[in-house]
């Protein structure tokens, strides 16, 4: 039976739809899935990023997106107000569900993720719904505790040492699927598909580095 890392965060639509999917995708195959919550800022800033909705143009495109694709598969997506937001409550909730060092199980997931993605323009950080969000997940340890805020911190930062630079990602066999359009690619790595089986995998990721900013027009 393989293991599949899903790493995510809330604030993520992509992760959200991603998260729906998975069912679908892995249909067939004996897996278990490991629910990984981390602080998508978090790898933001390391790799020197900006997120989606932090590029005017990319903002609008974004959400247009994500709101094809909702329908595409069939998937509520209602986009919070406001978004982005801070989902580190969330985040945290998610972690204090679970035993130190555990994860999340898909049912709290699938709870946080609805909170934020199924209520039409609702605010994720509104005190009201994120108290009744909390006797809902009923957290093990305190979510606002240090010992989840140091958790949270640790994952983020393992998440970036093992490369990671975005969410969802998902990772079998020791190699990283990013986005929610990698999962026909994690589909066909299941299914032993040639092509992982030989060198291309590995040739792909070393292309040379080409020309760098900045560039004189």
């Amino acid at each position: 039976m393989k293991q599949i890392d899903f790493y995510f965060d809330v604030i993520s639509p992509y992760a959200w739809l991603a998260f729906e999917r998975l069912p679908q995708v892995l249909a067939g195959h004996s897996v278990v899935l490991n629910y990984q919550p981390l602080l998508l800022a978090g790898l933001l800033g390391h790799w020197g990023q900006k997120g989606p909705a932090e590029i005017e143009p990319k903002r609008a495109w974004t959400y247009r997106q994500v709101a094809w694709l909702a329908q595409q598969q069939g998937t509520r997506l209602e986009l919070p107000k406001p978004h982005p937001f801070n989902p580190l409550a969330l985040l945290r909730l998610a972690l204090a569900s679970a035993p130190a060092g555990g994860s999340p199980n898909r049912r709290v997931v699938e709870v946080l993720f609805r909170h934020v993605w199924c209520r039409e323009q609702a605010d994720p950080n509104e005190p009201a719904a994120l108290a009744a969000l909390a006797k809902a997940v009923a957290p093990q340890r305190d979510p606002a505790g240090a010992e989840v805020k140091a958790e949270l911190r640790e994952r983020t930062d393992a998440a970036v040492a093992a490369g990671l630079f975005g969410v969802p990602t998902l990772v079998c066999d020791g190699r990283a699927y990013f986005g929610q359009d990698a999962l026909p690619m994690l589909r066909a790595a299941l299914d032993h598909q040639a092509w992982f089986d030989g060198p291309a995998w590995d040739e792909a990721g070393r292309q040379p580095l080409g020309q760098q900013r900045p560039v004189q027009i």
